[in-house]
């Protein structure tokens, strides 16, 4: 028994690591898209979000080939083809980017979405059947928390670094001459190079260690295992609840990336220097950090998984109400107060979509993953709307129908087919 604990706290401390790595990866897109459209020298907000597009573009294109490679691989060297994909995109992001070549710049933020997506559908159903799948909320909370640590982190590790100043370098670049524009522009793009490939060094380093860890390989089929009476099915369209569960990952996901990663060109709608909006992101997770302590503190001993979605949903809609009824810095507020709502999202909607899917887990899981791609529809649809329309009410319109769905989820949509 003794045994058996020392082995459940080794896998999750190794899982919460993993959790960390690519929560750092991907909520540095926040500020990121400040970088791009400066060092790039891009006309629109819509093309610096492009950044968030591609990214989250490769969970859609990836989840389903990420499903196949796990069941040749297992999910533990799965695991270190991720990281080892993520550290090829890491280095071409860096490389391209020194060279101001945009296109293939996101090609390498291709390659990292890739290799989280890997990632993604290998950990999330790993950390929910590792133990009883009626306290995976409190697990996944856990990894949040790592998750969002890293985010908090990102942008200001990345604020520090590449992007100190940044309003006065601004006012440089447009008061010089084109020769002297280039030339600042060339030295502004370069200061991702080092970030970069210190990320690609690391992230070889942890997939070489996942590889010689004690973290034991779990077959899926045998731990989900399917409910009585539902052994017999063929294929995952007889699981009705899956889909609705992969739609409410598509409009959470496009929810927060709204939440998190566009608060920053939120904010410049109000005329906030960008020396302030390039941490915005950093306050949302903040709220989301919150939002998994109490995750932890609740469930499963106070309120149900499918409890706490209601609750996060309700939450949404409020906050989101608020913030386009508000102007200025209280509306960015409660724009990062929906990190709050969001937080046990996530940790909730994912069991109760593969609860009892048996042989079908990896595929369930695959489709799950393909959901995340709202991260890139909604943010886009906002940045190439924002510009015609008032951002407050554009940003509102996209994200109150994705909290009324979620609570549709909530309430009846995990029950439909089980």
């Amino acid at each position: 028994m003794e045994d058996n604990n020392k082995q459940y706290l080794a896998s999750m401390t190794i899982m919460g690591a993993l959790f960390f790595i690519f929560g750092f990866v991907t909520w540095v897109n926040g500020p990121l898209i400040t970088f791009v459209k400066l060092a790039f020298d891009l006309d629109t907000d819509s093309k610096a979000f492009l950044v968030t597009t591609v990214f989250y573009l490769a969970y859609f294109f990836l989840a389903l080939p990420s499903s196949w490679i796990l069941e040749k691989t297992g999910m533990k060297k799965g695991m270190a083809v991720g990281l080892i994909t993520m550290a090829v995109g890491s280095f071409m992001f860096g490389h391209f980017t020194t060279a101001r070549n945009y296109t293939m710049s996101l090609v390498g933020l291709f390659i990292i979405g890739s290799g989280i997506s890997l990632l993604q559908t290998a950990s999330n159903p790993y950390v929910s059947i590792i133990g009883p799948i009626a306290t995976a909320a409190k697990r996944i909370s856990i990894m949040g928390i790592c998750n969002k640590v890293a985010g908090m982190l990102a942008p200001l590790i990345f604020g520090i670094l590449v992007l100190k100043d940044v309003d006065q370098f601004e006012t440089k670049v447009k008061a010089a001459d084109p020769a002297t524009k280039e030339l600042l522009l060339n030295e502004f793009a370069s200061s991702i190079y080092t970030p970069y490939l210190i990320m690609a060094i690391l992230l070889l380093i942890f997939a070489v260690w996942i590889t010689r860890s004690a973290l034991p390989e779990i077959k899926t089929s045998d731990v989900n295992k399917a409910p009585a009476g539902a052994e017999g099915k063929n294929s995952i369209f007889q699981f009705a609840y899956l889909w609705l569960g992969a739609l409410c990952i598509f409009v959470y996901v496009g929810a927060e990336v709204m939440a998190g990663d566009a608060i920053g060109t939120y904010g410049k709608g109000f005329n906030i220097p960008t020396d302030e909006t390039k941490y915005f992101t950093t306050y949302t997770l903040i709220a989301m950090a919150v939002g998994y302590v109490l995750g932890l503190a609740t469930i499963p001993k106070i309120i149900s998984q499918a409890q706490a979605l209601k609750i996060s949903a309700i939450l949404g809609i409020l906050f989101t109400f608020a913030a386009v009824l508000t102007h200025g810095y209280v509306s960015v507020v409660f724009v990062a107060c929906l990190g709050l709502a969001n937080a046990m999202m996530w940790p909730s909607i994912w069991p109760l979509a593969i609860e009892g899917l048996g042989k079908f887990t990896e595929k369930g899981s695959a489709l799950l993953i393909m959901g995340i791609a709202g991260g890139a529809i909604i943010p886009k649809v906002y940045a190439s709307l924002k510009d015609d329309y008032d951002f407050q009410w554009t940003f509102f319109a996209l994200t109150l129908p994705c909290y009324l769905y979620i609570l549709f989820f909530a309430q009846k949509g995990h029950k439909i087919g089980r």
